[in-house]
C-alpha cells in the first residue's frame, strides 16, 4: 500500500489526530469488570463517513447513526458493549434514540451531532438505567490523551482479546495529517461492508463525497477481505470522523498528495482487518490467502474470501495439515471462472501443486511451517490479471466452546 508515503506513529491512538478526545468506562452491561461504555469526541464538527453491514436484521443503533449522518457531519459517537440492541424492536430503536439524547445533552452536542454503536448479544434490551448512569458520568472520564484512548478501545470489546489499534502521519501539501483507528472484532466474523465495530479519525481537512468515497473503496480491500466464521453480523459499522484541524488544503482525489492520504488510511484499515482476523475467537493462527491470475480483481477476491473462509481450510490449518486438497476444493466452488489445468498452490515456501497437479513435497518442512503463527496460501489461476489478499484465521476446538455459551 505505498508504505513510502506515510509514517507509521507507533504510540498513535485515535486521539492523536487534533480535535479528538476519547474515554470509556463500566456502567454495567458486562458481567465482568471491562469497561463496557465509550465515547469518542470531537472539539469541532468533523466531516463523517460510515458503512454499514448489509445484514437484513440491522440493529437499532444503525438506523439512528444514518439519520444523524445525513448532513455528513459528526461531534461524537456514543458505544456500549455487552448487548448488542438488536432484534429488540420499537423499545430497542427507543433506547437508540435515548442513548443519542442523553449524549448530546451531556455534552452540549445538538442530537443530531451523535452517532450510536452497539455489540454483544443479540435480542436482549438495553439495561437503560446503568446506560444512562455511565453517559451521566462519561464527561470526567473523556481525555485528549493516551489514556482515553485505552479506555475507549476496552469499552468496545467483547470476546477480543486484544485492543485493536493503528495509526499514521501523512505530509499533505506541507502540513502533517494523521490518520488513525480503534476497531473490535473476534467472532461473528464476514463483513460485507465494513468491520464489526470499527473508529477511524483523522485531522485532515476533506470533502465528504472524498471521506465517504475513500472509506467504501479501502473496505473492500481490507475489512470486506477478512473471515472468522463465514458470519455477518447484525451491527457492523465502520465511521470515519475527520476535524480538519490540520488547515491543509481540502483533499479530493484530485489533489497531488491524494495517493499518500489514500495509502495511509489503507495501511490503518489494513492493521486493522489483520488485527481482527488474528484475535478470531480461539485462533491460534492468521492465515493470509493470496490469488493471483484470476480474470479480474473481482474473481480473485471471490476465490480468496471462500478459501479463507472454508471450514476445511481452516480445520487444516489448525491441524498443521499441508491438505492442499481442501484449498482446490474451495477454488473450484468459488463461483468464477478457473482453468482446471493452470492452477498453483503453495503453503508458505512450499510448493504443492503446479498446473493443477501434485508436487512431491517434504511433508516435515510442511508441518514445521504450519505451526508457527502465520500461514501464508498462494494460488496462481494463471487466467489473467487480476489479484487479491484476504486475511482469516484456523478453526479450534476453542471457537465452538466459546460460542457454545456466549449467551451463558
Amino acid at each position: 500500500m505505498g508504505e513510502k508515503l506515510y509514517t507509521v506513529v507507533e504510540d498513535g491512538s485515535i486521539v492523536t489526530p487534533q480535535g479528538f478526545r476519547a474515554g470509556g468506562l463500566h456502567c454495567g452491561l458486562k458481567k465482568t469488570e471491562r469497561n463496557d461504555l465509550g465515547l469518542v469526541l470531537c472539539d469541532v464538527p468533523a466531516v463523517s463517513a460510515a458503512v454499514y453491514t448489509t445484514n437484513a436484521f440491522q440493529a437499532a443503533p444503525l438506523k439512528v447513526t444514518r439519520e444523524s449522518l445525513v448532513n455528513g457531519s459528526l461531534r461524537a459517537v456514543i458505544v456500549n458493549s455487552g448487548n448488542a440492541n438488536a432484534c429488540t424492536g420499537k423499545q430497542g430503536e427507543e433506547d437508540a434514540y435515548r442513548m443519542r439524547a442523553l449524549t448530546a445533552a451531556r455534552f452540549d452536542l445538538a442530537e443530531e451531532d451523535v452517532a450510536v454503536a452497539s455489540t454483544g448479544v443479540i435480542g436482549e434490551l438495553l439495561k437503560m438505567d446503568r446506560v444512562e448512569s455511565g453517559i451521566a458520568a462519561l464527561p470526567e472520564q473523556i481525555h485528549p490523551a493516551a489514556e482515553g484512548a485505552e479506555a475507549f478501545s476496552q469499552a468496545i470489546l467483547t470476546t477480543d482479546l486484544v485492543k485493536k489499534e493503528a495509526c499514521v502521519a501523512v505530509q499533505v501539501g506541507g502540513k502533517t495529517v494523521t490518520i488513525a483507528g480503534a476497531a473490535k472484532g473476534s467472532g461473528m466474523i464476514h463483513p460485507n461492508m465494513a468491520t464489526m465495530l470499527g473508529f477511524m479519525t483523522t485531522d485532515a481537512t476533506i470533502s465528504p463525497d472524498a471521506l465517504q468515497q475513500l472509506l467504501r473503496s479501502t473496505t473492500d480491500l481490507t475489512f470486506n477481505m477478512i473471515t472468522v466464521d463465514g458470519d455477518t453480523s447484525t451491527n457492523d459499522m465502520l465511521v470515519a470522523m475527520a476535524s480538519g484541524l490540520a488547515d491543509n488544503d481540502t483533499l479530493t482525489p484530485q489533489h497531488p498528495d491524494w495517493e499518500a492520504f489514500a495509502a495511509g488510511f489503507g495501511y490503518v484499515c489494513q492493521v486493522l482487518a489483520k488485527a481482527i482476523a488474528r484475535d478470531g475467537e480461539g485462533a491460534n493462527r492468521l492465515i493470509e490467502v493470496r490469488v493471483a491470475g484470476a480474470e479480474c480483481d473481482s474473481d480473485a477476491q471471490a476465490i480468496a474470501k471462500t478459501i479463507i473462509g472454508s471450514s476445511l481450510v481452516k480445520s487444516a490449518m489448525f491441524g498443521a495439515d499441508a491438505n492442499w486438497g481442501r484449498i482446490i476444493a474451495a477454488v473450484g466452488r468459488a463461483g468464477r471462472p478457473v482453468n482446471p489445468e493452470t492452477v498453483d498452490i503453495a503453503i508458505g515456501p512450499i510448493a504443492v501443486l503446479e498446473q493443477s497437479r501434485p508436487l512431491p513435497f517434504d511433508e516435515e518442512a510442511a508441518l514445521a511451517y504450519l505451526q508457527g503463527d502465520t500461514i501464508h496460501i498462494d494460488v496462481h489461476l494463471h487466467t489473467g490479471s487480476g489479484s487479491a489478499v484476504a486475511w482469516g484465521c484456523d478453526l479450534t476446538y476453542d471457537y465452538v466452546r466459546i460460542n457454545a455459551a456466549y449467551r451463558t
